[in-house]
C-alpha cells in the first residue's frame, strides 16, 4: 500500500508546497520550477517500480486559491499480473479558486493476466482549470499479442462547486475487458492497440477549442475524436480520446494540444519535463 498527500498554495508569486505526507510505496521527489511562471512540478514515485495484486495506492491532492501544479510520474505505471485480485489507485484532487493542475503521466502499462482499477475524483470551482493526459499501453506477452490483461477500468468523476452547491460536471468511465469481448474491433478499439485521453476543464473551454484541438490532431497515425461536456456555473470541459498503435505516436497527440493550452492560456513555452 502506498498513500501520498500534497497541498500546493501560493507564497511570493511562487506555488509551493503547503502539505506534504507520504506512507509506504509513494513518495514524490523535490519541486522543481520548469518556468518563471510559479507553476510548481513535482514528480511521484513508486520506489518498488510496478503495481501488483492487492496493491492499493491512496493519492489526495489539494492546490489551493491561485496555486498552480504540475504533477507527473517518474516512469510508467506498470501491472504486472494480478491472479485473484487488483491493483487499485484512488486519487481525490480539490482546486481553489482561479486554481490550476497540470496531471501529465507517463504511459500505463498493462502486462499479461493484469487487473487495474484507477478511479479520479475532482473537486474545482467555475474559476478552476484542470488538464489530465492518460495513455494506455498493453505490456509485452510470450505471443506477442497486444491483449493479454484482464481489465483496465478508469473512471474521472468531476464536480464543479460554488458557494450555493455542488454539482456533477461529468463522469468518465472507461472499462477494458479484452477476455470477455473483442475489444479490438468496431465500435471499441476500432483495430488499434493504445489508447489516448485528454479532459481539459475550464470556463475558456467551448466548441471553437474543440475544433481547434481536433485540428492539431490531424495528421497522426490516431483516430481521434472529442466531445464536450455540459456547462455548470459557467465551466465547461472536453474529453479527447484518440487510438493508435504507438505510445510516442499518442504522447506527441497529447502534448501537441496540452502545448497548445500552455501557450494560448498563460503564455508558457511547449512542456520540458526534467525527471530527476
Amino acid at each position: 500500500m502506498g498513500r501520498l498527500e500534497l497541498g500546493v498554495s501560493v507564497r511570493h508569486g511562487r506555488s509551493v508546497a503547503l502539505h506534504q505526507f507520504h506512507e509506504g510505496a509513494l513518495r514524490v521527489m523535490r519541486p522543481h520550477y520548469l518556468d518563471d511562471s510559479g507553476q510548481v512540478c513535482y514528480v511521484v514515485v513508486n520506489p518498488g517500480g510496478a503495481y501488483l495484486g492487492a496493491d492499493l495506492f491512496l493519492v489526495d491532492v489539494v492546490v489551493e486559491d491561485g496555486a498552480d501544479l504540475l504533477l507527473t510520474t517518474q516512469s510508467a505505471t506498470k501491472v504486472y499480473r494480478t491472479p485473484g485480485s487488483f491493483a487499485e489507485q484512488r486519487m481525490t484532487v480539490r482546486l481553489g479558486e482561479g486554481a490550476r493542475l497540470e496531471l501529465m503521466p507517463d504511459q500505463l502499462i498493462a502486462y499479461r493476466e493484469a487487473s487495474y482499477r484507477q478511479r479520479t475524483t475532482v473537486t474545482l470551482r467555475p474559476s478552476s482549470s484542470l488538464v489530465m493526459a492518460e495513455v494506455v499501453t498493453p505490456g509485452w506477452s510470450p505471443d506477442g499479442a497486444a491483449f493479454r490483461y484482464e481489465e483496465v477500468r478508469l473512471r474521472n468523476d468531476i464536480h464543479v462547486e460554488t458557494d450555493q452547491d455542488t454539482q456533477l460536471l461529468a463522469l468518465d468511465n472507461l472499462l477494458i475487458r479484452p477476455p470477455l469481448h473483442d475489444v479490438t474491433g468496431l465500435g471499441f478499439m476500432e483495430g488499434y492497440s493504445h489508447l489516448g485521453s485528454l479532459v481539459v476543464v475550464d470556463g475558456r473551454v467551448d466548441q471553437a477549442l474543440a475544433d481547434e484541438l481536433h485540428g492539431l490532431t490531424a495528421g497522426r497515425e490516431a483516430l481521434t475524436g472529442i466531445s464536450l461536456t455540459r456547462t455548470v456555473s459557467g465551466t465547461t470541459g472536453l474529453v479527447l480520446r484518440s487510438f493508435s498503435n504507438s505510445t510516442d505516436e499518442l504522447n506527441l497527440l497529447l502534448r501537441s494540444c496540452t502545448d497548445y493550452l500552455r501557450e494560448r492560456w498563460y503564455g508558457q513555452g511547449p512542456l520540458d519535463l526534467r525527471k530527476h
